[in-house]
Formats: C-alpha cells, sequence, structure tokens
C-alpha cells in the first residue's frame, strides 16, 4: 500500500500549545460532588490528626488523667469519624511465629493499645518513655489508617 504524501497536513497548520490538554469529557455533576466530598473528608480527617499529635505532646509533657483522656475520646472520635466515612478498618494477613495465617485489624490494635496506655498511666506516672512509645506506635497506626 502507498501513502500519497500529498495528503499528509502541513506541520505549520499543527500548533503546538504549551498549556496542559485538557480532557475531552467534562466532568459529571455527581463526580465533581463526589471528588469534592472526598476532598472535604481528607482534609478534617487531617485537621483531627494534627489536633491529636497536639494532644499527645500535651499528654506527654504533663502526664495527668485528664490529659490522657482529652487523648483518649479524640482518637476515639477519630476513629468513629474514619469508619462512619467510609474508610474501611485495613485488614492485614500476616503469619505467627508457628507457621499459621494470622488477621489483624487496625481498630482493635488502637484500641487496645489506648486502653495499656490508659492503664499504664493510672498505674505509675513514672514510664514516660514507654509511654511516649506508645503514643508513637498509635500516631504510625493513624497515619496507616489515614493514608
Amino acid at each position: 500500500m502507498k501513502i500519497d504524501p500529498g495528503y499528509r497536513p502541513l506541520k505549520s497548520g499543527l500548533g503546538v500549545s504549551d498549556s496542559p490538554a485538557k480532557s475531552v469529557q467534562s466532568k459529571s455533576f455527581s463526580d465533581v460532588m463526589q471528588q469534592h466530598g472526598q476532598q472535604a473528608t481528607q482534609e478534617e480527617l487531617n485537621r483531627r490528626f494534627k489536633e491529636i499529635q497536639m494532644q499527645g505532646d500535651r499528654l506527654a509533657r504533663s502526664m495527668t488523667v485528664r490529659e490522657l483522656k482529652a487523648y483518649r475520646m479524640m482518637v476515639k472520635r477519630f476513629l468513629e469519624e474514619t469508619v462512619r466515612r467510609g474508610v474501611t478498618i485495613k485488614e492485614s494477613k500476616g503469619w505467627d511465629r508457628r507457621g499459621r495465617g494470622k488477621r489483624y485489624k487496625l481498630l482493635d490494635e488502637v484500641d487496645a493499645a489506648l486502653l495499656a496506655m490508659a492503664d499504664e498511666l493510672l498505674e505509675t506516672e513514672q514510664g514516660k518513655i514507654d509511654l511516649l512509645q506508645k503514643i508513637g506506635e498509635i500516631r504510625g497506626m493513624l497515619i496507616n489508617l489515614c493514608f
């Protein structure tokens, strides 16, 4: 098959624009609303997460029952909000030492870590390093849940 060179468009007629190409299909109203809702949800979760970090720092400085209650309530509200807004509980599968399969649920781990931290704080006020480690673990689990 032979292609006639006369039918090719001229290169000068094809302009190269510097602006990024726009999509041919416009987004529907529901898509725009869904995207806006997801963005608002993510911003709200990030704001709450920063508040939890600040409260964790306050708890690390002054280990009182009042600060602990505030921290626990903030984390509980954060978890309830993430579950309510449709962020799924992350499940992971792993192996224990004997080679058996095991499932982990992040929400249960965070709740157990909060209870252990409360017990430790109420028993004695000396274990600041352990308490800070548990706050870091909870913070890491919340980061995994967010992203």
